[in-house]
This record gives C-alpha cells, structure tokens and sequence, in this order.
C-alpha cells in the first residue's frame, strides 16, 4: 500500500478550499482537489498516492487526474525506477488562468456563438416572420454581438506579452480613472 503524503494543516486547508471553489465554478470536487494537491506537493505523486492522501477511491482518482490533463493543466511524468504513471501540476499560475480560459472559451463561447448564429440563420430563412420572430432575433443579434465583442477583446489580449498583459491588470485601476466619466452616479450596465 502507498503511503498518503503527509500534508500540514494549511497544505489541507487549502487542498479542502480549492475543492469547495472548484465546486462553486461547476468543476467536480475532487478534479479540484487533485488539482490543488499536485499544485502544492514538491514532486509529481502517483495515482495511489493522491488517492490515499485525499482518502478518496482511485477509480475517482483516475478519472479526475484524466479531466484535468483534457484541461492541460496537468501533465504525467516518469519517475526512474518507477514503472507507474506520476503526474504534476503546472506551477506557473498564469500559464494555468490562461489554459483555463482558452479551454473555457473553447468548451463554452464557442458553441454559444455557433447557437446563436444558427439561431439567427433559421429565423432569416423563414418566409413569413411574424413580430415576435422580429424580436427574437434583435435579442439574439445583440447577444451575438456582445459575444463577437467580447471574444475579439480576449483575442487581442491572448495575443499580448506577458509584461504587458501584467502592466494591464496592475494598472487597472489608472485606466479606469482615465475612461471614467467625470461626474457622481455614473451608471454601469445596460440602459432600461
């Protein structure tokens, strides 16, 4: 039998946190927890040894420790002497938040924007539309845009070096000064 590693308090603080965070953004529990595990430990763990240390069945183990190498954020290495898979987690948090988001952007925008200019085709095609079809595809139309916008904008931010990137997110609040209206009750969203 594998022995469990031996985590501190705050390295099982943190593990049963990013569990509880990886539930609420609509990841599996355990994924998370896997995850935070090989993010912490100093060396890549075996199957059985995250699945002792987390008192969790292997079989969930596996399945968790494939879902996060589909997301690409964690990779399996060898370990001489050892025939069995170990695996690690990327350390570097921004590589990760990037993966993370192209992966979101490719599991969840995507199919959106192809839904909806679906959508909008059927509707076009339609001989006759009546007034509700009129305002159906308007709301749809605006979606779209919002979505092509939106997708554009991450674009030309994915395209960015990292330091500029950095010097973005770190003078956040400066930029906002600088767009921000002059003015008290400034409103932020959509017009009613």
């Amino acid at each position: 039998m594998t022995d469990a590693l031996e985590l501190t308090p705050t390295m099982r603080k943190f593990v049963l946190h990013w569990g509880e965070m990886g539930s609420r953004w609509g990841i599996n529990r355990t994924v998370a927890q896997v995850h935070a595990l090989l993010y912490i430990s100093e060396r890549p763990l075996n199957a059985e040894e995250v699945a002792t240390t987390l008192g969790v069945a292997r079989s969930n183990v596996s399945t968790s420790l494939r879902e996060l190498q589909g997301w690409r954020i964690v990779r399996i290495v060898h370990v001489l002497g050892d025939r069995r898979d170990h695996f690690e987690s990327l350390t570097d948090v921004w590589d990760m938040f990037q993966i993370v988001l192209d992966e979101r952007k490719r599991r969840e925008i995507d199919p959106t924007l192809r839904l909806l200019k679906d959508c909008i085709a059927e509707i076009e095609a339609q001989r006759k539309r009546s007034t509700q079809d009129e305002r159906v595809v308007g709301r749809l139309r605006a979606m779209l845009d919002f979505f092509e916008t939106m997708t554009a904008w991450y674009g030309q931010l994915r395209g960015l070096p990292r330091a500029a990137l950095l010097g973005i997110v770190k003078g956040g609040g400066s930029l906002l000064r600088m767009v921000k209206p002059s003015g008290r009750g400034t409103r932020v969203g959509p017009a009613t």
